[in-house]
C-alpha cells in the first residue's frame, strides 16, 4: 500500500513538474495543433491578403479610380464573410462548452473551406460572357465562395483556439500560444512557393493549390489530437445557446475585466484585420510595388511576425499580457503612420516590419489574455464571445474603409491613404481601453 502510494505521489510530481519549452513544442498533441496554424495560415496568407485581392486588381483595377472600386469589393466581401461569423459565433462557443468537441467541427468546417477555395479556381479559369448585375457570372461565383470560405475558415479557428488550455497549464500558455502562431507563419513561407508556379498574372491559379496545401497539412491534427471527454449534465435545445450570451452580457459586473478587454479587442482586432485584407492593393496602389516585390514585402513581413510571436511568448510572461497587449497596440499604430504618409519606398518596408512583429505578437498576448481573464467553466463561451467582438470589428473595419474609397474614387491614391488612416483612430481607441482592465499579473 505504502509502495503504491509513493507511485501516486511520484506520478501527481511528474504529471506538475514544468516542461521545458523543448518538450512542449515537440509534443504530439501541441505539434499537431501547432501544424493546423500551419495549415490555415496558408489559406489566410494566399487567398485572404494575397492572391484574392490580386485576382479582383487584375479583373477590376484598370486604373487609379477602378483601383479604388477594386478596394471596395474587396472590403465588402470581407465585410459580408463577417457578417454571417456575428450570427453564429456566440452559438459555437457555447457549443464548445456543453459537449467538449472541437475536432467534429473542425473537420467538416475545413473540408468546405478546401471545396470553396477550389472551386474559387474553377469558376475564376472560366470565360463566361453572361452577365449579372453588370458583371461576369463567373466573377460572382468567385466572389460567392470567396465569403462562404472566410466564413467556414474564420469558424473553425473559434474551434482551435479553445484547444489550447487542454494543452498545457497556465503558465504554459503564452510559450505555447506563441509556438502555434510562430509555425503558422511558417505556413505562410510554404503558401507563398505557389507564387512561383502563378508569376505576375493568373493570379487565380493559385486557388486551387492552395486549398490543397490548407488539407495536407490539416490531416495531423485530424488524425492525432484527441478532445478530452465532457460530461454532458444537461441537455439545452439548439437556440437556447443565444439566451446564454445573452446572459453573460448581463454579467457585465462581475466579468468586468472580460468586457472591457472585448471592447478593446473590438478596435484593436478591427485595425488589424482590415489591413490584412487591404495590404495587397494599398502596397501596388500607393507604392507602385509588382506582384513579385509584393510577395517580397509580405515575406519580410511573415519574417517579423514569426520573430513577434516568439518574442511576445517571452515578453507577455515576464511583464504580463495586459502590458504586452498595450505595447502591441502601439506599435501597430506606429506601423500605420508610416504606411499612410508613405512617400517613399522604405517607408512601406518599415510599415510592412512592424506591422509583422505586432500581427505576430496580437495574436498571441490576446488568447492569453483572454485565458487569463475568462473563468474556466465559461471559457468556450467567451470565447465565443471574444469572436463576436472580433467578427462585428471585421465588419465595421471593411465597411468603412470600402465606403472611404467608394466616395472618394475620384481622388485616386488619396482615397486608400484616408481610409487606412482611419485605422490608426481605431487601434488608439483599443489601446486606450486596454490600458482599463484591471489585471494583477500572476506569479
Amino acid at each position: 500500500m505504502a509502495n503504491l502510494e509513493k507511485k501516486v505521489e511520484s506520478h501527481l510530481y511528474h504529471e506538475q513538474k514544468p516542461r521545458s519549452p523543448w518538450q512542449l513544442y515537440f509534443s504530439l498533441p501541441i505539434l499537431s495543433w501547432a501544424l493546423y496554424d500551419f495549415a490555415n495560415t496558408i489559406f489566410s496568407s494566399n487567398i485572404i491578403t494575397i492572391f484574392f485581392p490580386f485576382y479582383l486588381q487584375e479583373v477590376i483595377g484598370t486604373n487609379e479610380q477602378m483601383d479604388q472600386i477594386a478596394s471596395t469589393f474587396l472590403s465588402y466581401a470581407n465585410a459580408t464573410a463577417s457578417f454571417f461569423l456575428v450570427l453564429f459565433s456566440p452559438l459555437f462557443g457555447v457549443l464548445i462548452d456543453r459537449t467538449g468537441k472541437r475536432k467534429s467541427y473542425i473537420i467538416p468546417f475545413t473540408l468546405m473551406v478546401v471545396l470553396c477555395t477550389i472551386f474559387m479556381g474553377v469558376f475564376a479559369s472560366l470565360e463566361s460572357s453572361r452577365l449579372l448585375f453588370g458583371l461576369p457570372i463567373s466573377f460572382i461565383a468567385v466572389l460567392l465562395l470567396f465569403v462562404v470560405a472566410k466564413f467556414f475558415f474564420h469558424s473553425s479557428l473559434i474551434f482551435y483556439d479553445t484547444m489550447m488550455p487542454d494543452l498545457g497549464s497556465k503558465k504554459e500558455m503564452p510559450l505555447i500560444s506563441g509556438f502555434g502562431i510562430a509555425v503558422g507563419y511558417l505556413g505562410t513561407l510554404l503558401g507563398l512557393t505557389v507564387y512561383l508556379y502563378v508569376g505576375d498574372s493568373g493570379f487565380h491559379r493559385a486557388f486551387i493549390p492552395t486549398g490543397l496545401l490548407f488539407l495536407l497539412f490539416s490531416l495531423p491534427l485530424f488524425f492525432v489530437y484527441k478532445d478530452k471527454p465532457l460530461q454532458v449534465t444537461e441537455k439545452k435545445s439548439f437556440i437556447s445557446g443565444y439566451k446564454e450570451i445573452l446572459q453573460t452580457f448581463k454579467e457585465m459586473r462581475i466579468y468586468r475585466p472580460v468586457f472591457l478587454f472585448m471592447i478593446a479587442y473590438f478596435f484593436i482586432n478591427d485595425a488589424i484585420a482590415t489591413a490584412i485584407a487591404m495590404m495587397a492593393i494599398y502596397a501596388r496602389s500607393i507604392g507602385g510595388f509588382t506582384a513579385s516585390e509584393f510577395i517580397l514585402l509580405y515575406l519580410v513581413s511573415t519574417v517579423s511576425s514569426i520573430i513577434g510571436s516568439f518574442i511576445y511568448g517571452y515578453i507577455a510572461k515576464r511583464i504580463g499580457s495586459k502590458y504586452a497587449v498595450v505595447s502591441v497596440a502601439g506599435l501597430l499604430i506606429v506601423a500605420l503612420l508610416f504606411a499612410v504618409f508613405s512617400i517613399a519606398p522604405w517607408m512601406l518596408w518599415t510599415a510592412g516590419s512592424l506591422f509583422g512583429v505586432a500581427l505576430g505578437a496580437t495574436w498571441v498576448t490576446s488568447r492569453t489574455f483572454i485565458i487569463e481573464l475568462t473563468p474556466e467553466g465559461k471559457r468556450g463561451q467567451f470565447f465565443g464571445l471574444f469572436a463576436f467582438s472580433g467578427k462585428v470589428s471585421s465588419i465595421v473595419g471593411p465597411l468603412i474603409y470600402g465606403t472611404i474609397t467608394l466616395l472618394l474614387a475620384s481622388y485616386g491614391n488619396l482615397a486608400s491613404r484616408t481610409a487606412l488612416g482611419s485605422l490608426i483612430i481605431l487601434a488608439f481607441i483599443g489601446l486606450i481601453v486596454t490600458l482599463k482592465v484591471p489585471y494583477k499579473k500572476e506569479a
